[in-house]
């Protein structure tokens, strides 16, 4: 059995005139059309998840007609098994008849299957008949005969066809499965073996991202608390609640911009727009990232700031985003809200002072953001980014925006260090001066590398990993906690 396993000729070797029937949901596709499509329509729509209980007790098939026919996509863009395909090709090149068999609707599978040009025939469910499992079989035994056709599927459901087969093939199949085929089919071929969910499941977590949560510790830093204890705990508390909401909120955003993701030539690497991660893992994740963080933020006391988060991030990812300015207010707002959920949970809250110079910072830095991505697709010749309300055209503009506001973050704070407040927090608040070109400095260069293409991430995230950044930031803490020390 093993010498058939991963074998690059093993369709060469089974009898040319033998046709072989291929699935299409995870075996062709490196995704599940039917989840596809229920995504697709309840982001487009959040009331179609409504009709669907009434589509579904009407039956599997009409469930997928449905939900078929509310969804637009891209052919061209969807994840394939290209080994498999190209495997397929020779065997079309060789004169042998391929058929695309499918539970998913006719609609979806004929659109495939008019981009890929490769079968002979298709067969797909249609609105009456959902051909999976047993009806697939029955329908392929009236076609060729018992044994008289060659299967290729992915799915444990797969077992009642490929009984039936006389060459039962499994591609793209769990590690259980395969093992499974091999046991039960002395003739059974694996086709390459499904990696595990563990890994892209990480990646899609964006863990990355959490570098922005640091700001949930400012409240603390700023207060000059730096010997209490307890503060520290529920501060760290609330900053593990809101890395568990925003990667329950990300998973949820890669979700709902799967298309564009796909058209993206970087974004459609992301586990579930290459198809490396079932939409089935992200959705069971999602509801368990978003318990654990609610049980954080009730533990560490930042229960309201981490709701609103969530809230406020929903309604991004489900329309705002797609707001021209509106969106990139509600980023500022996310990124104060960190702060606020700093303030809960240490108990010591965030300051007017603070709350002015953030806001203009935060707004800065989601401006640097949209300008950013609206600069790569200039690049690419094209005009404006998939779910985002922005043209090239913007560019010049938002850029202004953004200037203001970083030069408005050192108005804020040069005003504060004049202020009683300073005094009455820091013993040498003169000090604080040299905070304000460091800050300039620090956004300044940060509007330089983005004017000059190299800002490809979220600018907290370019920071982090950028040597500079780390010296400026360094230079901070010494300026604030020598501000804050006896000479």
């Amino acid at each position: 059995m093993q010498d058939r396993l991963n074998a690059a000729d093993a369709l060469s070797s089974i009898d040319p005139t033998l046709p072989i029937c291929v699935d299409l949901d995870g075996t062709i596709l490196l995704t599940d059309s039917l989840q596809e499509s229920a995504i697709a329509a309840f982001f487009s729509d959040w009331r179609a998840l409504f009709n669907m209980a009434p589509w579904l007790a009407r039956g599997k098939a009409v469930l997928k007609e449905q939900l078929a026919a509310r969804w637009s996509f891209e052919p061209a863009q969807l994840p394939l098994n290209a080994l498999l395909i190209e495997q397929l090709r020779r065997e079309k090149a060789r004169g042998r008849t391929i058929v695309l068999i499918t539970a998913a609707d006719r609609s979806v599978a004929s659109r495939i299957a008019d981009n890929l040009s490769l079968f002979d025939e298709v067969i797909a469910s249609d609105g009456r008949n959902n051909l999976r499992g047993e009806k697939k079989a029955r329908v392929l035994r009236d076609r060729f005969g018992d044994r008289g056709f060659a299967y290729i599927g992915n799915d444990a459901t797969d077992h009642a066809i490929w009984r039936s087969a006389q060459i039962p093939i499994a591609a793209n199949a769990g590690s259980a499965l395969a093992r499974s085929v091999l046991k039960r089919y002395p003739d059974a071929v694996i086709l390459g073996k499904r990696a595990g969910s563990i890994v892209p499941l990480i990646r899609a977590l964006r863990p990355y991202q959490w570098v922005k949560n640091l700001f949930v510790l400012v409240p603390l830093f700023t207060s000059g608390a730096f010997g209490d204890l307890a503060a520290w705990i529920h501060s760290v508390e609330a900053m593990a609640a809101f890395c568990a909401v925003a990667s329950a909120i990300y998973l949820l955003n890669d979700l709902s911009d799967l298309s564009a993701d796909r058209a993206h030539p970087r974004k459609r690497l992301r586990p579930f727009a290459s198809g490396d991660l079932r939409i089935s893992v992200g959705l069971t994740a999602v509801p368990l990232l978003a318990l654990l963080g609610a049980g954080l933020a009730a533990l560490s006391g930042a229960a309201l700031a981490v709701t609103l988060y969530s809230a406020m991030s929903l309604a991004y990812t489900m329309r705002l985003k797609e707001q021209p300015l509106v969106d990139v207010f509600i980023l500022a707002g996310l990124y104060t809200l960190r702060l606020f959920g700093g303030g809960e949970a240490s108990g010591h809250m965030v300051s007017l002072w603070l709350l002015g110079f953030s806001s203009f910072v935060f707004l800065a830095l989601a401006l640097v953001k949209r300008v950013s991505e609206l600069i790569r697709i200039q690049s690419a010749n094209e005009r404006r980014i998939a779910r985002r309300g922005y043209e090239v055209q913007d560019i010049f503009i938002l850029e202004a925006f953004g200037s203001a506001a970083t030069f408005a973050s050192a108005v804020v704070l040069s005003l504060y260090i004049q202020s009683n407040t300073a005094e009455t927090i820091y013993r040498h608040p003169a000090m604080l001066w040299g905070l304000i070109p460091l800050f300039l400095f620090w956004q300044c260069r940060l509007w330089l590398s983005t004017a000059r293409g190299y800002m490809h991430d979220d600018p907290i995230v370019y920071a982090a990993r950028d040597w500079v950044s780390w010296i400026v930031f360094a230079c901070v803490v010494v300026v604030a906690v020598s501000a804050q020390v006896s000479v």
